[in-house]
């Protein structure tokens, strides 16, 4: 286990050594394919307690999907039904969608039921 940013910083800098050598990563018989396998699970182990990656807000999910997707307010409006002044509210975080446009989000932009839902 990790305990301070230094041993991490530490243990970062090993697995960069060890990945500079091709057979730390290719043969499973090696030494150092070992070692950069447990040292990879620690830092994993770390990055995830110290560095969690939140799940995006619903403004956030829709405005990528729409950049994803080439829409913008207006067709996306059109796409789920809705007006383009409750679109604007919903990408501003000024209101949250009824479990009805909520299901609609969720299906047609491929965004996950909790994100849409704030759970």
């Amino acid at each position: 286990m990790i305990k301070s940013e230094k041993e991490y910083n530490a243990i970062v800098e090993r697995i960069e050594e060890l990945l500079s050598n091709p057979d730390n990563i290719e043969n499973p018989d090696t030494k150092g394919f070992v070692e950069l396998n447990l040292l990879s699970d620690l830092v994993a182990d770390y990055e995830e307690k110290q560095y969690p990656i939140l799940n995006p807000t619903l403004p956030e999910a829709i405005k990528l999907r729409m950049q994803e997707r080439g829409l913008n307010q207006k067709s996306l409006s059109e796409y789920l039904g809705v007006s383009t002044s409750r679109i604007s509210e919903y990408l501003n975080g000024k209101s949250e969608p009824t479990l009805k446009i909520a299901r609609e989000i969720s299906r047609k932009l491929d965004i996950e039921a909790s994100i849409v839902l704030g759970v």
